[in-house]
C-alpha cells in the first residue's frame, strides 16, 4: 500500500524533521537548520522554482487581516542561503500577505536543501492546492518528470497516486492550446478532455469543443461523440491541417517548460505558422512578458 504522501504534506519531503519548535531565534545567535525561528522578512527572498504564476489580491488580503489578528499559525518553510540570508521554499502566500499586513518578522523552519529539493518541493506543494486546475496539475507533474529526472511510476510513488492518473493529467498537454486554455477557464471539465484526447483529428477535436460550450453537452455525450456514434460535426474543408515535425514539439516542450503556460504551434507547408501562448488572467500574461524578458 503507497504511503498517502500528500496527506503528510511536505512532511514528506522533509527529512529527519523532528524539530524542536521551542527553538527560538536568540539575540545575537543566528538560527540555525533544522530549528523554527523568528526572522526579518527583509531577509528572506522569493523561491526562482515557484510554480504558482498568480496570487489573487482579494485572497490575499483576507489572509493579511487574519495575520493582523492571529499572527502565522503554520511557519514558512525556507533554506539558508548564507549569513542571514534565506529562500523560500514553500508558503509563498503567507509571505506576501505577512509584508500586506506589515509585519516585519515571521515565524520560519529552517533546512538546507540543494535546488532540485526545492523545485521538487514548491511542485509538490503546488499539486497540494485545491484551487488547481487539470492544466496546472499537468504541467507541475511533466515538471516534477523534466526536472527532477522522475518516472511517471516514482512520481506516483511521491504524490500517492496510480500511475494512471499521471498518465491521463499528462495527455492533457498534447492537446491544442484552445482545449487547455478551455480547461483552464473551466469551459469544459477534465472529463470532456479526457474523451477529447481520445480523438486523433485535431480539427475534430477543436469543433466539438466548441460543440460542447455551444451545446452544453456532458461527458457522456462527448465521449459518445467521440466513438463515432451519431457525430454531426462540420470540419471546414478549406481548414489547413498543421504540421508539427518532431523539432516543433521539442520547441513546444520548451516553451512549456519555460513559460508554464500552454502553447499552441501551427505550421502550413509553405513555412509559414502562429505561435500561441494562452493566459487566463493578467497576472499570468505579466509573468509570460517577465520570463520572455519584454519591457
Amino acid at each position: 500500500m503507497k504511503k498517502s504522501v500528500l496527506g503528510r504534506g511536505l512532511n514528506a519531503l522533509l527529512e529527519n524533521s523532528k524539530t524542536d519548535i521551542t527553538t527560538k531565534h536568540n539575540g545575537n545567535t543566528a538560527p540555525v537548520a533544522g530549528s523554527i525561528s523568528s526572522i526579518r522578512i527583509s531577509s528572506i527572498e522569493v523561491n526562482p522554482f515557484q510554480p504558482r504564476t498568480h496570487f489573487d489580491e482579494d485572497a490575499l488580503n483576507e489572509l493579511a487581516e487574519s495575520i493582523k489578528q492571529h499572527g502565522i499559525i503554520q511557519p514558512i518553510t525556507v533554506r539558508k542561503m548564507g549569513y542571514d540570508n534565506y529562500q523560500l521554499i514553500s508558503g509563498e502566500r503567507r509571505f506576501r500577505a505577512s509584508q500586506i499586513a506589515g509585519l516585519t518578522e515571521v515565524p520560519v523552519y529552517i533546512r538546507i536543501a540543494n535546488d532540485q529539493t526545492v523545485l521538487e518541493m514548491a511542485l509538490v506543494e503546488n499539486i497540494q492546492r485545491e484551487d488547481l486546475d487539470a492544466i496546472e496539475v499537468a504541467i507541475s507533474y511533466k515538471r516534477l518528470i523534466d526536472e527532477c529526472n522522475l518516472t511517471q511510476e516514482q512520481l506516483a510513488d511521491k504524490v500517492a497516486k496510480q500511475r494512471s492518473t499521471i498518465t491521463n493529467y499528462l495527455r492533457l498537454l498534447k492537446l491544442p492550446a484552445e482545449i487547455q486554455k478551455g480547461i483552464r477557464d473551466k469551459q469544459i471539465s477534465m472529463g470532456h478532455a479526457r474523451a477529447l484526447i481520445s480523438i486523433e483529428n485535431e480539427d475534430l477535436q477543436l469543433a466539438l469543443f466548441a460543440k460542447i460550450i455551444e451545446e452544453n453537452l456532458s461527458v457522456r455525450d462527448v465521449e459518445m461523440l467521440a466513438r463515432g456514434e451519431k457525430v454531426k460535426v462540420h470540419i471546414p474543408k478549406t481548414k489547413v491541417k498543421s504540421i508539427v515535425s518532431l523539432e516543433d514539439k521539442k520547441i513546444i516542450e520548451k516553451l512549456h517548460k519555460l513559460l508554464s503556460v500552454p502553447v499552441g504551434l501551427k505550421r502550413k507547408k509553405d513555412g509559414s505558422g502562429s505561435l500561441n501562448l494562452s493566459f487566463k488572467n493578467d497576472s499570468e500574461f505579466a509573468q509570460i512578458l517577465e520570463r520572455l524578458n519584454v519591457n
